[in-house]
């Protein structure tokens, strides 16, 4: 198993490093899909992904069209403050996509009308635009692993024991 997080046209650095932290903590594939706001050397990529960037299973694409040429028939959810649905309403296959948008501006309109059963969105309260990044797709991430049983995941009960002095 492994599922897939994609990014598309992100524009902060930190938050792709904090991404591509949480996808080497979960064994889970990062998707960039250009152009990215930023360059892949600059040190708030590097500071946010620590020293995990280069266990990092990435893969970069020109454009949406080269990804989607690149992963024909791949089931792609999409999270977006337009989504129809809930992200725990959707039953996430093993080694599905789950696309998050730009920090300005989501995932564009004319992509969104193509999937509109796969939009889905994050519950918030009030006038709330939309949450970090970062923190989005670890939300869904771990949703998305939970409903997979948490596979090849250390679990409560199988942690190392420590010594704490």
């Amino acid at each position: 198993m492994s599922l897939n997080i994609v990014l598309y046209e992100p524009e902060i650095p930190a938050n792709t490093g904090n991404i591509g932290r949480t996808c080497v903590a979960t064994g889970t594939r990062l998707h960039l899909i250009e152009p990215l706001g930023f360059h892949l050397t600059e040190k708030a990529l590097k500071r946010a992904g620590m020293d995990y960037w280069p266990q990092l299973d990435v893969t970069r694409y020109v454009n949406y069209q080269d990804f989607l040429e690149k992963n024909p028939g791949a089931k792609i959810y999409m999270a977006t403050t337009k989504g129809r649905r809930v992200y725990t309403e959707v039953s996430y296959e093993p080694d599905c996509f789950i696309m998050f948008g730009k920090e300005s501006a989501g995932i564009p309109e004319e992509i969104l009308k193509e999937h509109p059963q796969e939009a889905i969105r994050i519950p918030m309260i009030g006038e709330t635009r939309s949450l970090n990044l970062g923190n989005s797709a670890a939300i869904v991430l771990y949703e998305a692993l939970r409903q997979n049983g948490f596979v090849q995941m250390k679990l409560q009960g199988e942690l190392t024991k420590y010594t704490w002095e």
